[in-house]
């Protein structure tokens, strides 16, 4: 089971994968990040990308009715924001405690595929081991 620098690491290995990391959408911290960084600053896009993570997961509306205060793990298991030249995928990470981590794909629009990057980032997800 691969801890995170190896889920990272894996992530980086999808044709047009820019950069990768895991955050913690409460904090807004990157627990690890690869590659390069949307703005050049890992932390900044940490916690930017948190905060939409956290509205999501957070908000009623979306997903089997979103989530109670004593279970965080999220109704939804990913996000696609898209630019004009690039997708970000956030895939929520369910873990046997709270859980309150996500990964960031940010994968090149004309040379990544979307679909295949989703599946690869879901079975990341399911078999990252944290602690």
């Amino acid at each position: 089971m691969p801890g995170i620098d190896e889920s990272l690491v894996d992530a980086m290995r999808l044709p047009g994968a820019r950069g990768a990391s895991l955050v913690d959408w409460i904090s807004g911290l990157a627990l690890g990040a690869v590659g390069d960084a949307p703005a050049g600053d890992w932390e900044a896009t940490a916690a930017e990308t948190a905060e939409l993570a956290r509205h999501v997961a957070e908000n009623g509306s979306l997903g089997a009715g979103g989530t109670a205060p004593s279970d965080m793990e999220p109704a939804v298991e990913d996000l696609i924001a898209t630019t004009a030249d690039a997708y970000h995928l956030l895939r929520f990470v369910s873990t046997p405690f709270d859980s309150t981590v996500f990964l960031h794909l940010w994968l090149d629009r004309s040379d990544g595929n979307l679909a295949l990057a989703r599946i690869r980032l879901a079975e990341m997800a399911d078999r990252l081991v944290l602690g």
